[in-house]
């Protein structure tokens, strides 16, 4: 999900976060021992975007006695990963369940603090899940958490925009007819898209150059290798976007999230997206001007007649290697995520990765309140079924780094750069890679740059 979805459930202070350090198994990172009788007293933390987690739990302890669980409203994901690294370096009030963004379940799973999963049967369930959720979350070929959401890129656009500048949308079917569109649409007093190259565009990146083949960056244990600018998918990457941004094609100027991105997508300024399947309830309340107009389709690929995706976003459900009551947290874990949790939060809007979920007929039933709301914003389509079928596309492996906080906030510092024309886009990459490799070795790892 995004990040700004994310924060709509925040309800916590700073200050909160740090009685949160007070709270959950304690012990040192080697304490934790499975509770094999799938009984405990546990202390989960994540945060509540559908405000369902009080019901959720409750029906959990219904069905499990013996199992409590404390949930500590975390708010977000930056606040609930940072809040469990102090968690860990005090080594005390780390909580037996945590939710994370998709993207750090690595940096937690390298460093030794969560338990494989493999080990209560997790690894039986990989074909259940989509393919892109379930891939983020494997280190050294083990399973550490287990999707909640799935987030596929998708193109949303407007199609009345659109035919304002003789485009067929639904023709688009690759990057070099996304380009032809980029021009036309630019002629007609619009851009096809935005990008500033802030921190807010790092998962857009990391979605793009996944859909690519990339590789940006390799790990293996605590050795790293980064090659921004020399793997074959990169290059291709930075050489489009360049273009883009040389002949003026995308709006350079404008963030996504804010009241300006906002304002252009209501206007039709901004034409289309290439962004995660929870979008569409972003655009009924950002866009509410364009009911009717904006579209959703499959992502322009990069060699026609594939159908390659990518993720954009996800959350996960982990299990703290210091929990005494393993075996019982992953009961919980597998509830929300596999079992009858899973199904109430997309009942309250959660995109699920579980296929059972996205082929089923209530989810994909148009005549549904809330499927009816979203698809007459997009013009009768049938929304959540081409979103399913975007989330089962096949997808390629994809590594984030073990400090992938980090590694967002240097991109918004490095990469802007080129969108505002500074540098080429070539040589903030290169910037960013040297800004990454030294964090790393900072961090203990040993990095390579190619």
């Amino acid at each position: 999900m995004s990040n700004v979805k994310k924060t709509i459930a925040v309800v916590a202070a700073a200050a909160t976060m740090i009685g949160l350090a007070g709270c959950g198994s304690g012990g040192s990172n080697n304490a934790g021992a499975k509770g094999s009788d799938s009984k405990g007293d546990l202390v989960f933390w994540g945060w509540d975007s559908g405000n369902s987690m009080k019901e959720i739990i409750a029906n959990f302890e219904k069905e499990n006695p013996g199992i409590s669980v404390s949930f500590n409203n975390t708010a977000t994901a930056e606040k609930t990963s940072t809040a469990l690294s102090d968690a860990i370096a005090a080594k005390k009030g780390i909580p037996d369940v945590v939710m994370l963004e998709d993207p750090t379940v690595t940096q937690f799973a390298v460093t030794g603090d969560l338990v494989d999963l493999s080990q209560f049967g997790a690894a039986k369930l990989a074909d259940d899940f989509t393919s892109g959720p379930w891939n983020k979350l494997q280190y050294a070929g083990k399973p550490y958490a287990l999707p909640i959401d799935a987030g596929p890129e998708m193109f949303f656009y407007n199609k009345a925009i659109f035919d304002k500048a003789g485009v067929d949308g639904e023709a688009i079917k690759t990057w070099d007819d996304y380009y032809a569109a980029a021009k036309k649409i630019k002629a007609a007093g619009s851009y096809i898209t935005n990008s500033s190259g802030n921190s807010g565009d790092y998962q857009p990146f990391t979605a793009q150059v996944w859909q690519a083949g990339a590789k940006p960056w390799t790990i293996d244990g605590k050795q790293i290798t980064i090659n921004m600018t020399k793997d074959e998918g990169m290059e291709g990457y930075i050489d489009f976007r360049q273009k883009l941004i040389d002949e003026d094609l995308i709006d350079t100027k404008t963030s996504n999230w804010s009241v300006e991105w906002n304002r252009k997508l209501n206007d039709g300024t901004i034409a289309s997206l290439t962004i995660g399947a929870w979008m569409p309830v972003d655009l009924l309340s950002g866009a509410p001007d364009q009911k009717g107009n904006w579209r959703v389709g499959s992502l322009p690929q990069h060699q026609a007649g594939k159908q390659v995706s990518a993720e954009d976003g996800g959350s996960a459900l982990a299990v703290s290697k210091t929990s005494k009551s393993q075996a019982a947290a992953y009961k919980f874990v597998k509830y929300m995520t596999h079992g009858a949790g899973a199904q109430q939060m997309a009942d309250t809007g959660t995109f699920s990765s579980l296929k059972k979920i996205l082929n089923s007929n209530s989810f994909t039933d148009p005549t549904t309140e809330s499927n009816k709301k979203i698809n007459d914003y997009f013009g009768g389509q049938n929304v959540n079924k081409i979103l399913a079928e975007g989330a089962q596309r096949p997808v390629e492996k994809f590594q984030y780094l073990p400090y992938n906080q980090f590694a967002q906030t240097a991109f918004g510092d490095e990469i802007s750069k080129a969108y505002s024309k500074n540098i080429p886009l070539k040589r903030a990459m290169e910037n960013y890679a040297q800004k990454l490799a030294d964090y790393g070795r900072e961090k203990g790892y040993s990095v390579t740059v190619k």
